[in-house]
């Protein structure tokens, strides 16, 4: 086999043992990797209702058949496990050497169960695997625990860590590398935390098999030039995705004081042109020419590395306007372990719950004291910040009144930065992104705005099947979806690198079909997961968006229309193949040869 290793290394905590298992040609080219067989490995394995941070829950990083070759933005590790924050499947990526040197250590995925006796390193270098005490670790944030690692194993290894958050099993806790690459939204880290294990160091001297390994190689360079030639490279170089803050400021879908607005009036403090002023350098992911993170100098002098969805969370979300601070919040969220978006919806929660006298703390709008002292809070479970570690749907279901109807997430995952009520299919994208409520999944915003933007129906649920497909194949295949997306990059390309390394021939058409099927395995997890007890209403996103209009800005006075929503979500629902609860049909799951997966959830939910 070639393209994959045909290897998954499979790890038990509680005993100390590891096994390899193999896997053949017709379940790589079915599932693909990364989140493919994540959600394989997850399904096949973990009984149905296993407590998200027992022992028995699994901890999952996954690559795909691209990963590690040097071709663009290939450094992409998926990390996966049933989610402490929603109940059901989630994941994350996350551009990390790691990547890279686990795929050479010959593995495609690591699969890690138990809990260890006390904090534990797991060390993967090549064939051997070692379980070493890591009492001096536990109680580090992120950056000390890596810097420290470093000392021992050096510049090039792979480390994945978690800090105090994921340590403290906040909900939204991530996995960390590199001093701000994160992964793993709905709850990673807290697992990771749950299983007594501090950090991954994974080191791999092998060469991951190719079929034309030539071929391969020069692709990979001529693909490299043809982004370097691409008209939009030097202002990506210059701002990445921070430039995306001007341009959903002027569109109106910049979240703003806990999505009450969709405009921010000091956006331009916070935006591409404002950290350009600030910016000491730019940080990318193995093989990566594009390297959007924008590292600053920060308010306390210190590096953080930045990007859109971060920004306006720990921004415009809270009313903060100044970027040098807004950096620090950035900072210490990568420190610690959490989430940034996560950590600015909930830090905006608790601003409109104090400001509604829901809870005695007073945190006030745009207050960098009060928001930076109460992240530490959430991060070591003090005060009101035990409760916000719960994520916004507990901390809603506690604190009581109206606050259900502003806490902005969906199926328990916090929304990440843009406000919908202009924009009928990003919120659909929202209500039906498999892991909760996160663009990366199907940013179908960017077509909206240019296409009938208030409109519902079925152009707007195709298109947002359309980009769910296109993006979740970049989830399996272990590649950066940028070059395509934000770049240009002809997506041929693609399908040149699959052959090369694979020696197998794809279409888009077959990797759609790769892509449909990792979405409906998904959803059955989440079926099965939650008992069988499934409704359109899990498919909805927050109330706010539809008894709320906007106040200001261009498009003063508007909202979504509920009627209208649940018309295009059954339209959805049709394209899909699922009923009128948003449940894959029998002949759904056969069609895209999950015919096991239906006989299974069968038993936990009538099909039709």
């Amino acid at each position: 086999m070639f393209g994959w290793n045909g290897y998954f290394l499979c790890v038990n905590l509680s005993k100390k043992k590891s096994a390899v298992k193999a896997y053949d040609a017709a379940f790589a080219a079915k599932f693909m990797g990364g989140r493919g067989f994540a959600a394989k490995i997850l399904w096949d394995t973990l009984t149905a209702g296993t407590d998200p941070l027992s022992p028995e829950n699994k901890l999952i990083f996954a690559a795909g058949p691209l990963t590690g070759f040097a071709l663009p933005n290939s450094g992409k590790l998926v990390v996966a496990s049933k989610s402490p924050l929603t109940g059901g499947y989630g994941d994350g990526n996350i551009g990390t050497y790691a990547a890279v040197h686990m795929r050479k250590a010959g593995y495609d995925a690591l699969v890690i169960e138990g809990k260890a006796e006390n904090p534990v390193i797991l060390h993967v270098k090549d064939k051997t695997v070692e379980f070493i005490d890591a009492k001096d670790y536990w109680g580090l944030n992120s950056f000390e625990a890596e810097a420290k690692l470093r000392k021992i194993y050096g510049r090039a290894a792979g480390i994945v860590s978690i800090g105090q958050g994921g340590e403290n099993l906040v909900k939204f806790a991530c996995v960390v590398s590199q001093e701000g690459r994160a992964g793993g939204r709905p709850g990673m880290g807290a697992v990771m935390g749950s299983k007594n294990l501090k950090a991954v160091v994974f080191e791999g001297s092998g060469v991951i098999p190719a079929a034309y390994p030539e071929k391969l190689k020069e692709q990979g360079v001529e693909s490299f030039r043809e982004i370097l030639g691409k008209s939009n490279y030097a202002f990506w170089k210059r701002q990445g995705t921070l430039s995306t803050t001007e341009w959903t400021n002027q569109n109106s879908v910049l979240p703003t004081r806990n999505y009450r607005e969709g405009v921010f009036s000091e956006a331009e403090k916070i935006g591409g042109f404002a950290a350009e002023e600030i910016k000491v350098a730019n940080r990318g992911c193995p093989n990566c020419n594009m390297t959007c993170g924008n590292v600053v100098k920060d308010s306390e002098g210190k590096p953080s590395e930045l990007d859109y969805e971060n920004v306006a969370m720990l921004g415009s979300n809270i009313g903060l306007g100044d970027l040098a601070q807004v950096s620090v919040l950035n900072r210490m969220a990568d420190e610690l372990g959490l989430d940034a978006i996560s950590l600015g919806s909930a830090l905006g929660f608790a601003m409109e719950a104090s400001e509604k006298h829901l809870i005695s703390e007073k945190v006030s709008w745009g207050d960098f004291v009060d928001a930076k002292k109460l992240t530490e809070d959430i991060a070591l479970r003090r005060g009101i910040g035990d409760v916000l570690a719960e994520g916004v749907r507990v901390a809603a279901a506690k604190i009581g009144g109206d606050s259900a109807g502003w806490a902005m997430h969906v199926k328990g995952l916090e929304i990440s930065a843009y406000d919908c009520r202009t924009v009928p299919g990003m919120a659909l994208a929202y209500g039906t992104s498999p892991i909760g409520a996160h663009h990366k999944d199907a940013f179908v915003l960017g077509w909206e705005v240019q296409h009938d933007r208030e409109g519902y129906g079925e152009e707007k649920a195709a298109k947002v099947i359309e980009h769910q497909h296109t993006r979740g194949i970049f989830e399996c295949l272990g590649v950066c979806r940028f070059p395509l997306v934000n770049i240009g990059l002809d997506r041929n390309w693609y399908l040149k690198y699959l052959h090369a390394a694979t020696g197998m021939e794809f279409s888009w058409d077959a990797l759609d079909l790769v892509a449909e099927r990792v979405f409906n395995l998904v959803r059955a997890f989440w079926i099965r997961e939650y008992k069988g007890n499934w409704t359109k209403e899990r498919d909805v996103p927050p109330a706010r968006w539809f008894t709320e209009p906007l106040t200001e800005g261009a498009f003063k006075g508007a909202k979504l229309d509920r009627a209208k929503y649940d018309a295009m979500l059954q339209d959805y629902y049709v394209k899909r193949g699922w009923d009128e609860r948003g449940v894959p049909r029998k002949q759904t799951l056969e069609r895209v040869g999950l015919g096991e997966v239906a006989a299974q959830l069968d038993r936990h939910i009538k099909l039709s």
